[in-house]
């Protein structure tokens, strides 16, 4: 077993932490190396995912994540993972400072026509790689699991509220009934509270992922209510809650992600749905 250098610290950020893993590269047990490998190449999952879910990703033996955790100085797997969080936290920072990155990018001054061309890239990257990671089959088992459903609760908070809020529009203009959980005072329970097997709720959430959307999803599946979720990584808190989940992974520009790939699979569903339903 390979264990932590005691004259060296646990890094404590990522760039830290993959600086050290790096170093170690040629020295770490087959294993250790391996799981190295799976967490620089897929941190998000890293970040959210249980011992179990990640062990069985990666390849190896739960108990290696701790194994591995601890060569690398740290009390165990959670007290890494946080590391992988922070990533997340630095990744996605507050809107000033996404406003700096801009600046830096294109000087003291942001012009207009820069601006419009970034955001459209990431807007036409998004909706390519929709294409690739919605699978057909689980389009069309989303489809299903709507169009049976009596009422349609909706489920988005924060940057992601504008499509639940557009598939309500959508939904009642073709006829298919449908509740916008808003959580305005906090009344998310109560209004998920009407619900029952019959209906079905349209859960989305993205990285870092709402704690009101994952809680009520889960309220929502201990119910036997079948769920929806569009989310970004089989990791997702939502995916467990999920009858069927299809997976949208949005570009940025400046740290400022698109919400293109997610509307038009919001409108896909919304038609897709009521076609569904005239079949009948």
């Amino acid at each position: 077993m390979m264990e932590a250098d005691a004259a060296t610290e646990a890094p404590g950020d990522y760039e830290g932490l993959r600086a050290l893993l790096v170093s170690r590269r040629e020295t770490m047990p087959k294993r250790l190396k391996q799981l190295a490998a799976f967490a620089m190449d897929h941190p998000e999952e890293v970040a959210f995912g249980t011992v179990a879910g990640i062990a069985e990703r990666a390849g190896v033996q739960p108990s290696t994540l701790v194994r591995f955790a601890k060569s690398l100085g740290y009390d165990g797997f959670s007290h890494l993972q946080q590391i992988f969080r922070g990533r997340l936290r630095e990744r996605f920072p507050d809107y000033r400072e996404r406003l700096k990155v801009l600046r830096d990018l294109e000087g003291d001054h942001v012009h207009a026509v820069s601006l419009l061309e970034g955001f459209t890239s990431a807007a036409a990257i998004s909706l390519e790689k929709m294409r690739d990671s919605v699978r057909p089959e689980e389009l069309s088992r989303a489809i299903e699991t709507l169009a049976k459903a009596d009422t349609i609760y909706l489920l988005g908070a924060r940057r992601v509220f504008p499509i639940a809020a557009y598939c309500a529009y959508a939904f009642s203009k073709l006829g298919i009934r449908t509740i916008l959980i808003d959580h305005v005072g906090q009344l998310g329970p109560e209004q998920l509270g009407t619900a029952t097997e019959r209906d079905a709720v349209l859960a989305i959430s993205f990285t870092p992922y709402a704690p009101a959307t994952a809680d009520l999803t889960a309220a929502a599946a201990r119910g036997n209510i079948p769920v929806v979720a569009i989310t970004d990584s089989a990791f997702s808190p939502l995916v467990a809650s999920a009858d069927v989940w299809l997976e949208v992974a949005e570009a940025d520009f400046g740290a400022f992600r698109s919400l293109s790939a997610s509307f038009a699979l919001a409108m896909a569903l919304a038609v897709g749905t009521a076609e569904k339903r005239a079949e009948r």
